[in-house]
């Protein structure tokens, strides 16, 4: 191959920006693993890495990603949507990936009796690390505060005497109760997203990745069940098992007796959905993982 064609194969790759660390890059790797992308990096400090024949990790910090897809120094890029969000550009979700779930949320200090927004006293000072959209709230709010960024720890603000109220991310606000502060309100729900700039027509490629990560997602939680049931008790069977768009039946060549159905049903409800079967006279019941699932 040509130094020329090499070059310009590599121009035609989509950038996809990702997260260089953190649990958040650990679960977009496996994601990707999974939709059959893995990211092949030459090394665990490598600035980017192969994600098959159409696209290219880069790894960025995941608050600059907004930025790298926003200024199309990437296609797309994958990073918490309270950080697009805060960073302002002109960007659109393309899909949730449904975890690294959280909250932006409004907390003051228990022992400050401050329960409700309309409860708050005066123009108070709140520290965050999320300065624009804490702004945005109290304006939407028509309310006046004096806003102080922090780099980190912003739950802390409180106690050191640096601010009355706090906006930080939580998850269980188990950090935020230690600290001795309640939630008042919730500014953001927050996951993992795929993002691009807004206005642009997608290219194939991209579009292809979209749902190739979305049949991941859609699959996991969810198992492929088969079994052989009596025909008579085929209407009971449709109750249990009524998967997406209700079980499959096929014919068994046993005389007519007995049908197999196939079905997709919730992991969680596994157990419970075995038991039915068996009651109602099933045989031969099988259940497998599902690698992908499409609509």
């Amino acid at each position: 191959m040509s130094a020329t064609l090499v070059r310009d194969k590599a121009a035609e790759m989509l950038k996809i920006a990702l997260p260089n660390k953190g649990r958040l890059a650990e679960d977009i790797r496996a994601l990707f693993g999974e939709a059959g992308l893995p990211v092949n990096a030459v090394n665990e400090r490598s600035l980017s890495a192969s994600l098959g024949g159409e696209f290219e990790a880069i790894f960025v910090r995941a608050q600059d990603i907004p930025e790298f897809v926003a200024d199309n120094a990437a296609e797309a890029g994958i990073t918490g949507w309270d950080l697009a969000s805060e960073s302002g550009r002109s960007l659109e979700m393309l899909l949730d990936l449904e975890f690294g779930r959280c909250r932006l949320v409004l907390a003051a200090r228990e022992e400050s009796g401050v329960r409700a927004l309309d409860q708050i006293q005066g123009v108070p000072r709140v520290a965050t690390c999320f300065p624009k959209l804490t702004k945005r709230f109290f304006n939407d709010a028509k309310r006046q505060v004096e806003i102080v960024p922090v780099s980190g720890a912003a739950e802390i603000a409180p106690r050191l005497g640096i601010a009355e109220l706090v906006v930080d991310l939580t998850s269980t606000g188990s950090t935020l109760r230690v600290n001795g502060l309640v939630e008042i309100a919730t500014l953001l729900e927050s996951s993992a997203r795929l993002i691009s700039r807004s206005g642009t027509q997608l290219r194939r490629e991209l579009r292809e990745l979209v749902d190739a990560l979305a049949s991941v997602l859609r699959a996991r939680g969810r198992r492929y069940l088969m079994a052989n049931v009596p025909r008579q008790s085929l209407d009971e069977v449709r109750k249990v098992l009524p998967g997406l768009n209700g079980p499959t039946v096929v014919d068994v060549l046993d005389g007519g007796r007995f049908v197999a159905v196939h079905a997709v049903v919730d992991s969680s409800s596994i157990y419970r959905t075995i038991a039915a079967l068996k009651s109602l006279g099933a045989e031969g019941i099988l259940v497998t993982k599902i690698e992908r699932l499409m609509p």
